[in-house]
């Protein structure tokens, strides 16, 4: 554990419970790539920020955190939005790939980088009251675009702001994530690869 590094796109609700739970496990480096700023709204069901943190960057408040639960975990941070220009940059330099996104064109383009640079990704995925999860990529296994070939119209999927998700379900699903990091360092049972686990609240 300590000797792998996990990168975590994304800092909000998937990622609250997972990148605590990494830290606390002893993962040795950890990356957080988000670009927004906490408002008070996220709070509800992003419980790695306090009141304290609205208006700062997610991504430095989450780092700032992790260094509390665990000062030997060495964080790194990247406040900005991934794209296809910066994608391969940041990831390259980890072993695992955690996509904690809450949109199609940032998880299309997460697998993508994850098969080109031949690194596991680990999914989750939160709707109203479901949740998904599973591992992509794994030693030459299923990739997301295996289960969902083409992205959908954009104009037919509302994100959360829309359609609201209970709070505690992104807490669930983010655990199960963190489940199969640990899981795929350590070389414990069996990662959800080529199985996609549907979870409703």
């Amino acid at each position: 554990l300590r000797e792998s590094s996990v990168v975590v796109v994304g800092a909000g609700g998937l990622s609250s419970p997972m990148l605590q739970y990494l830290a606390a496990a002893g993962v040795g480096r950890i990356g957080i790539v988000d670009a927004d700023v906490v408002e008070l709204s996220n709070l509800q069901r992003q419980v790695i920020y306090a009141t304290g943190s609205t208006g700062h960057p997610k991504a430095a408040e989450a780092a700032s955190r992790l260094r509390e639960i665990n000062p030997l975990v060495a964080t790194e941070v990247y406040p900005v939005r991934i794209a296809a220009g910066n994608a391969e940059e940041i990831l390259r330099g980890y072993d695992l790939i955690v996509d904690g996104s809450d949109n199609f064109p940032t998880r299309y383009l997460l697998n993508d980088a994850a098969l080109l640079l031949r690194k596991p990704l680990v999914h989750g995925s939160v709707y109203r009251f479901e949740g998904q999860v599973s591992v992509f990529n794994y030693r030459g296994g299923p990739t997301y675009r295996c289960l969902f070939p083409e992205p959908p119209d954009p104009d037919t999927v509302p994100n959360c702001s829309e359609t609201g998700v209970l709070g505690a379900l992104p807490g669930i699903i983010g655990c199960l994530q963190a489940n199969e990091v640990i899981k795929i360092i350590i070389g414990l049972g069996d990662p959800l690869a080529g199985k996609l686990l549907v979870f409703n609240a």
